[in-house]
């Protein structure tokens, strides 16, 4: 086998990582590391929305939505914006659209599939413009990774409910709870 660690400095040298596995007894890498995590790593990020209302039917249109997140180092920025551009989609379908409904006679579960259920589609989400900032890698854990799975649910919310609060101020309404349904806004547009 070759002796590696005389090109340590050679800049033109690769090695694969199943190559270098290979080379290992049994094949098979292995590290073994102890690290105590400093503290608790809390991402941050910015969630701008964009709406339409439709005075006659109080449809709430999403024109354009961008989220910009601090997620320190990404370990996979693919899978990272995956996870953010998913979490946004549950977020809309918690400021718009679903909720839990039970008939008040009976206390059944009147929303219990998807039939009655409503969930965002691909067609009620604008383009999202999403970017990772990494400029401020977590400094608690080795890898400089800050957590991501619920950045996009937490912003989009008060970014959809904000934009439409924005919208429906010139008619006097400044809050109304979630979910923001057509028939909620058309009756908060007509003053009922």
């Amino acid at each position: 086998p070759r002796d590696w660690s005389s090109d340590v400095c050679s800049s033109d040298l690769a090695v694969s990582l199943f190559e270098l596995a290979g080379r290992e007894p049994g094949a098979a890498l292995q590290v073994d590391a102890d690290f105590t995590v400093g503290g608790a790593s809390w991402p941050n990020g910015c969630h701008l929305c964009e709406v339409e209302i439709d005075r006659d039917t109080g449809v709430i249109v999403l024109d354009r939505f961008t989220a910009v997140d601090d997620v320190g180092n990404p370990v996979n920025p693919m899978i990272v914006g995956g996870q953010i551009h998913g979490g946004i989609a549950q977020g809309v379908g918690e400021a718009l659209m679903e909720r839990i409904v039970y008939d008040p006679s009976s206390a059944q579960l009147v929303t219990g599939s998807l039939m009655d259920y409503c969930v965002p589609r691909a067609d009620d989400l604008p383009d999202i413009t999403r970017a990772l900032d990494t400029s401020q890698p977590c400094r608690v854990n080795p890898l400089g990774a800050k957590g991501c799975g619920e950045s996009g649910t937490v912003g989009a919310s008060p970014a959809v409910v904000g934009a439409v609060m924005d919208a429906l101020s010139p008619f006097g309404v400044h809050h109304l709870d979630m979910p923001l349904t057509p028939e909620k806004i058309w009756r908060a547009m007509a003053g009922s």
